[in-house]
């Protein structure tokens, strides 16, 4: 009789904790849709600066309903030169775009092999203590170039790190699909370093006070063994020093280094001499040549691209780049490279999974921008994808529009802003005098438009008697909206002087009509 009714306790128990979690799921979804219940948008500016040894840190504030709304976090760094970004990796996919500068890079995917060793030049000048280290060349993964226009592509959990060597500054904006399939944990943007001391680039308040909390009821309950560990905040501080020393066969002065406990110099440290890697020669020359090759090779993997989707299929057969060759940046700045070009209104260029494959794991894509003086970018909807727009250079009058019709954002877009707008919010872009250029990243690897003018409208795609029923139109007027959105072309305009005589025209009409 006790094993019936046991069974039918633990049943119900199961049945319990089955909907606790069902419901708790519904819950966190139904918070995510209400994210983006927003009358409003705002034009947003980093609110958190870290200031360390070569460089600077500034974030813009993930908790902002903007953010939540389309599930991503934005920093920004600036290094200086000679300056090194510290080894990290996050539990988001990002997309990094260099808005200034040039240097290298490296991205650690596990299992690849360590394809470059360095030279014995370069080792004897590290180290000439000792013919017998002659032999022991280092060896490590890839190192990968950058340059101004670059985006460059990081999965989550791949430990990555950036180093300037040019002469000026080097500025990248990352954004973090923190709502992407690949972050498991939560709505946090979470960096995880492997060396120094960092602050949290996001300044996380309550999570930082919880973890401190919980770091110090940690240290009463662990007594002495834990009084070496959690000082500092990257990976190896929360070891204890004892059996990292037992792991890497090294004495404990060199474990309390790796653990960063007296460091004082931030995520961005500056390099002693130069940094000293094994890595390709960059002359003008060579670089001239690697860009030829890099080109070309883009029109090949295109090529090969089209030929595999012959047929309808759609599918990738996993062998076009393995993991360990991954191509992980291209040049989105470069005018040749223009999918939508108007030689008076300006140009757009997209990147996503067909010209970048690593973007299909991602799930992200980007777009820039350039509109010569006073040119519109057609009012359109991104109808599978939100959008991050950071403003590059010079201002434009924005506009947004909801699902209600309603304006939620109509102001004046500034250099180094951020704009987000949510999918399917329509937008509409006009350059000032002196032009305005932008990078956009969207959260998906195949971000599509839908305009409302030009050649490839919408409207155009409808039968005239159908938009003179819905908008109460003659005929004649249809045809000529018709014929004019054919006459403009694609989606970049620049304002004939006839329509804005005619606007001219009006205007004055309507303030003598006031006089009289």
């Amino acid at each position: 009789m006790a094993k019936p009714i046991l069974l039918y306790t633990s049943l119900c128990f199961l049945v319990l904790f089955i909907n606790g979690c069902l419901a708790h799921r519904q819950w966190q979804q139904q918070q995510e849709f209400n994210q983006c219940q927003l009358d409003r948008l705002d034009a947003l500016e980093p609110n958190n600066r870290i200031e360390a040894e070569a460089g600077v840190t500034e974030s813009w504030d993930p908790n902002h309903k903007q953010f939540q709304c389309v599930g991503v976090a934005v920093v920004r760094r600036t290094i200086e030169p000679n300056g090194l970004l510290l080894p990290q990796y996050c539990n988001a996919p990002q997309l990094m775009y260099i808005q200034r500068g040039y240097g290298i890079f490296g991205a650690v995917f596990p299992g690849c092999p360590n394809t470059y060793q360095e030279s014995q030049e370069q080792q004897q000048g590290q180290d000439r203590r000792s013919q017998d280290q002659d032999k022991d060349r280092d060896q490590h993964q890839k190192i990968r170039n950058f340059r101004q226009g670059d985006i460059i592509a990081l999965p989550a959990g791949v430990t990555h790190w950036l180093y300037n060597d040019g002469e000026s500054e080097v500025v990248a904006l990352s954004l973090l699909d923190i709502n992407n399939q690949a972050n498991q944990l939560d709505q946090n943007p979470r960096n995880f370093y492997l060396a120094g001391n960092p602050e949290d680039e996001f300044q996380q308040q309550n999570r930082s006070r919880c973890h401190q909390q919980e770091q110090g009821q940690g240290r009463r309950e662990g007594g002495r063994h834990s009084q070496q560990q959690g000082q500092g905040n990257n990976l190896f501080s929360g070891f204890r020093a004892k059996d990292l020393a037992e792991v890497f066969n090294v004495n404990e002065d060199t474990i309390r280094n790796l653990q960063g406990l007296q460091e004082d110099r931030g995520n961005i440290v500056r390099v002693k001499g130069r940094l000293q890697v094994a890595r390709p020669p960059r002359s003008r020359e060579e670089r001239e040549r690697l860009e030829r090759q890099e080109r070309e090779q883009h029109r090949e993997d295109e090529k090969e691209q089209r030929e595999s989707h012959r047929g309808g299929s759609g599918r990738y057969n996993g062998i076009e780049e393995t993991l360990c060759t991954l191509r992980l940046r291209e040049n989105i700045h470069d005018p040749s490279r223009a999918d939508i070009y108007n030689p008076d209104a300006g140009r757009i260029s997209t990147l996503n999974s067909h010209n970048l494959p690593i973007l299909r794991w991602l799930q992200l894509s980007a777009e820039f921008g350039r509109l010569e003086k006073d040119a519109i970018y057609a009012p359109h909807w991104n109808w599978n994808a939100h959008s991050v727009i950071y403003v590059l250079k010079g201002r434009a009058q924005v506009q947004v529009v909801d699902d209600f019709g309603q304006t939620v954002f109509d102001d004046e877009l500034q250099q180094e802003q951020i704009l987000t707008v949510p999918e399917n919010f329509a937008v509409v872009k006009r350059a000032s005098s002196e032009g305005f250029e932008w990078v956009a990243f969207k959260t998906n690897d195949k971000a599509q438009i839908s305009p409302l003018a030009g050649r490839t409208s919408v409207l155009r795609a409808i039968p005239a008697d159908v938009l003179a029923n819905a908008f109460q139109l003659r005929q004649e007027d249809v045809l000529e909206l018709k014929v004019n959105m054919e006459r403009q072309g694609n989606t970049l305009i620049r304002p004939s002087r006839s329509s804005s005589q005619r606007s001219f025209e009006l205007k004055n009409t309507k303030n003598i009509d006031v006089r009289n």
